[in-house]
């Protein structure tokens, strides 16, 4: 692993899914720099359990897995875009395969999970329970065989450079704290989610939301942000990680047990445990508020299910759940949402292209519309996949003359030590006001309250030095898109949930909210 150059053809912000894919389609046009916060193995996609979905097996077809994603995104899908990412999967895997993914199969065959919302048994699985973490291990490994593809690894990009209105580059600091610039003819966002927001996520620390907020600030459009997933399962347990407890256990026939033990989500949605997202944590929120506890949790049930099977299925879960005491296959495992994933981000078209000339996003850190109001399980790591790759074939076409562009820039020094308590003290208090004021179910006073903190939070024009620095400050910016577009959306919709307007309003709220600086608009 190498420090990151000073400058190259094209620049990829990101090493998870999305911005691998991005990066080997690119190999073949020039240098390609991709720079990964921390680890490469530190990503959204290295978590990622449930699997991948595509419509392979012979029960299924891609009209279904269409209406299925379409169905779950409660009216709001760019049709265009979610059939590019339903109807390119197929290739996309065949790809992954060839390229030494090693899928679940049971002798030559490929199996497929059920998961929620999924009218078909559709979800591919690797090593049980750790898809995104084999995935990424094959995308590195054939990213590491094309030799104009340099990964750098520990580089906390903080800022896109801009030159007459064109992205050029990003402002970075290394892993000792030298800052730098990398100067680039096109440059690519991959940066993953923005889960730590919120006070539970299922996020690794890394997801802070960089990418939305380096490009609001630089002037690009950002989209549908009030659209945020909690997913419904997360362990919780004092002193434990809010780990994700993936959809595919109830896709296996796991069960929700209230704090009386008592089954519930039949009272709530005719799919019950397999219902969408959404309606399921409202469901699991709404039975924790009626609790008498003073801390109540619901209970993931898989106790009735064979045992062996569940240990062999989900290796990874059942590991984690006994290193904090919790046998699944014969105790209940406790369990509250948690913020779990962004359908917003920087708004491009369907071939990765930002309103920012020179700037371009694929997957989490994008918006394309694909997953409207409320992401289908499993369709993430496809959309890294389908929109990384397209992202990359359309910078490759378009690259231009590099006559012109910033030349290298000398390093500098800056302190890049631990965080002071006053920037940790702020992130805690944007994280709760979120998880206040900004979850699951929200209110317009609630709204309007947390706009005012996070206002009064922001700080006085100080640059931030460290990378925790940058980090609240990304996290402040897109706390308020996120806060800012739900106030605006004075209705519910998929993962947008008002109590002030339960209820739909098409004719006014049939489309994408879009953040420009001080503006809010649908379109």
């Amino acid at each position: 692993m190498s420090s990151a150059p000073s400058e190259t053809d094209f620049l990829v912000v990101g090493a998870g899914v999305a911005g691998l894919r991005a990066a080997i389609e690119l190999a073949s046009a020039g240098r390609v720099v991709v720079l990964a916060k921390k680890e490469v193995t530190d990503s959204n996609t290295q978590w990622a359990q449930g699997g991948i979905a595509a419509a392979l097996s012979d029960e299924d077809e891609i009209s279904l897995h269409l209406q299925d994603t379409l169905l779950a995104g409660d009216g709001l899908c760019n049709l265009e875009a979610a059939k590019l990412l339903v109807e390119d999967a197929p290739a996309r895997i065949e790809e992954l395969i060839q390229w030494g993914t090693e899928f679940d199969r049971q002798g030559t065959k490929l199996t497929f999970g059920r998961e929620g919302a999924h009218s078909r048994s559709r979800i591919l699985h690797a090593h049980g329970d750790s898809t995104g973490r084999e995935i990424l291990r094959a995308l590195y490994a054939k990213a590491k065989t094309l030799k104009n593809i340099s990964i750098c690894e520990f580089e906390f990009s903080t800022d896109l450079r801009l030159q007459d209105g064109r992205a050029c580059g990003i402002h970075a600091i290394g892993k000792m704290g030298e800052q730098r610039q990398v100067a680039a003819s096109a440059v690519l966002f991959a940066t993953g989610g923005m889960g730590q927001l919120y006070r539970n996520t299922t996020n690794p620390a890394v997801a802070t939301g960089d990418g939305v907020a380096m490009a609001f600030r630089a002037g690009a459009e950002i989209g549908d942000m009030e659209f945020i997933q909690f997913h419904p399962t997360a362990l919780y347990l004092k002193n434990a990680p809010r780990f994700l407890l993936s959809e595919a256990l109830r896709g296996e026939g796991a069960c929700l047990r209230n704090a009386e033990l008592d089954r519930f989500m039949a009272k709530y949605h005719p799919l019950g445990e397999l219902a969408p997202r959404d309606i399921v944590a409202r469901a699991i929120m709404h039975e924790l508020e009626v609790s008498p506890a003073k801390d109540p949790v619901v209970y993931l049930d898989l106790t009735h299910l064979d045992s062996k099977k569940m240990r062999l299925r989900f290796p990874r879960i059942y590991a984690t759940c006994m290193q904090y005491n919790v046998d699944m296959t014969s105790e209940f495992i406790p369990i509250r949402p948690a913020a779990h994933y962004a359908m917003g981000g920087v708004r491009t078209d369907l071939e990765g292209r930002t309103t920012l000339p020179g700037l371009y996003a694929a997957g989490e850190a994008a918006a394309t519309g694909v997953h409207g109001a409320n992401r289908l399980a499993s369709n993430s790591l496809l959309e890294g996949l389908v929109f990384g790759a397209r992202a990359g074939r359309t910078m490759r076409e378009e690259l231009r003359s590099r006559s012109g562009r910033p030349g290298s820039h000398p390093r500098t020094t800056t302190s890049d030590g631990p965080a002071d308590a006053s920037t940790e003290s702020t992130i805690r208090h944007i994280q709760d006001l979120m998880w206040k004021d900004v979850g699951i179910v929200r209110t317009g006073a609630g709204l309007r309250h947390a706009i005012l903190r996070l206002e009064e939070l922001r700080p006085p024009t100080i640059k931030p030095q460290t990378r925790r620095d940058h980090e609240a400050q990304n996290l402040l910016a897109v706390g308020m898109l996120v806060a800012r577009s739900a106030l605006a959306r004075e209705e519910s919709r998929g993962a947008h949930y008002r109590t002030d307007f339960p209820d739909h309003n098409d004719a006014k709220f049939l489309k994408h909210s879009i953040i420009k600086g001080d503006s809010i608009r649908f379109n």
